[in-house]
């Protein structure tokens, strides 16, 4: 039984696979076979960040402009030539992106987004758990920088970490 259950995950994950390579490879072939026009279109925040840099290995553009569903509207933007961060020691990062890897937190930053600012409404918006659960996940976030206590029982996520945040959602993404 168990070798059956095994047998039906990995198929499942080998066609999820296949719909993800598939998705991959249109969205390659829409974006580079186009005219040279359309891919000034497409590309147009690459464009101009290959114009702005004289480095040659390359440089990596972060940017955003975001109205979150609570109303408050951020613009976000950074930059690093690809030399810098190779200079550095992505091992440092661990803890800010293993803030991140936990469904509950990732669903406790969508709710502080979107419709909870204390931890009671974070509760009533969704199955957090216990109110000491919610308040684990929560030093998890506030110590990673992902989110800021407001002081009583409020928190919110920084508006210099919202984009991030939704850029790093959109990589995995692809």
């Amino acid at each position: 039984m168990a070798e059956h259950d095994s047998f039906e995950g990995l198929a499942e994950r080998l066609t999820q696979v296949e719909e993800r390579l598939a998705a991959l490879e249109s969205s390659e072939s829409a974006g580079l076979t186009s005219s040279s026009t359309d891919h000034h279109e497409v590309f147009w925040a690459l464009e101009g960040l290959k114009q702005r840099v004289q480095d040659g290995s390359g440089a990596v553009l972060m940017t955003g402009a975001a109205t979150v569903p609570k109303g408050e509207h951020v613009q976000w933007q950074m930059q690093s030539s690809v030399q810098e961060m190779f200079e550095t020691d992505f091992g440092s990062r661990a803890e800010s992106l293993s803030a991140l890897a936990h469904p509950v937190r990732l669903q406790l930053l969508q709710r502080l987004l979107t419709d909870a600012s204390s931890v009671e409404e974070i509760r009533e918006a969704g199955d957090f758990g216990t109110t000491g659960q919610v308040y684990h996940h929560l030093r998890q976030l506030v110590a990673a920088g992902w989110v800021a206590s407001r002081g009583s029982g409020r928190y919110e996520v920084p508006p210099a970490r919202i984009v991030p945040l939704l850029v790093i959602l959109l990589g995995v993404d692809r």
